[in-house]
């Protein structure tokens, strides 16, 4: 999967279909809430300054739905604590059969790198405690916990990359 390398472009209304379809398929739907409350969440962020919505390509192919986010742009988001200029992403596989084969850390990685290249001094992620599958990607792409939370999104185990140590991951 290193060779391989993503696009990322910016979540358009046409794409919105698809997000609805991969947000309610099963390897997803737990851990997104109501398909239509979420895609009209996304369609707001289209114009949104604080939250990013895009579309991770593989050979021109939609293959995920990334959401880039920095805490300190939205009024009371409970990741204020974080150091300013971080981003928070979070991330769904559309199909569940690229689900498990190494797409997610990859992607990450990618997009990361790119972040730090441009200033950004820390990511975060906050998947769901229980999702395994998703830590473990994360882990592999180079996030480690630092704290567990339950905010107006959920439980949440929050990890972190800092730019700092970003060589070393």
């Amino acid at each position: 999967m290193a060779s391989i390398r993503y696009d990322f472009r910016a979540v358009t209304e046409n794409d919105l279909p698809m997000l609805g379809a991969w947000i309610a398929a099963p390897h997803a739907a737990a851990w997104w809430g109501d398909p239509e409350e979420e895609i009209a969440e996304i369609r707001q962020h289209i114009d949104s300054v604080s939250v990013e919505p895009i579309i991770v390509e593989l050979d021109g192919k939609p293959i995920a739905y990334l959401q880039a986010y920095d805490p300190h742009l939205e009024d009371d988001h409970p990741y204020q604590d974080q150091p300013f200029g971080t981003i928070g992403l979070d991330l769904t596989i559309g199909d569940a059969e690229l689900v498990g084969i190494g797409h997610g850390s990859a992607l990450l990685r990618q997009f990361v790198g790119e972040l730090f290249a441009e200033g950004t001094p820390r990511v975060i992620i906050d998947p769901d405690p229980t999702n395994a599958r998703a830590i473990r990607a994360y882990e592999k792409a180079g996030f480690r916990a630092f704290d567990t939370r339950t905010s107006v999104y959920g439980p949440a185990l929050m990890m972190a990359i800092d730019a700092e140590d970003w060589d070393a991951a």
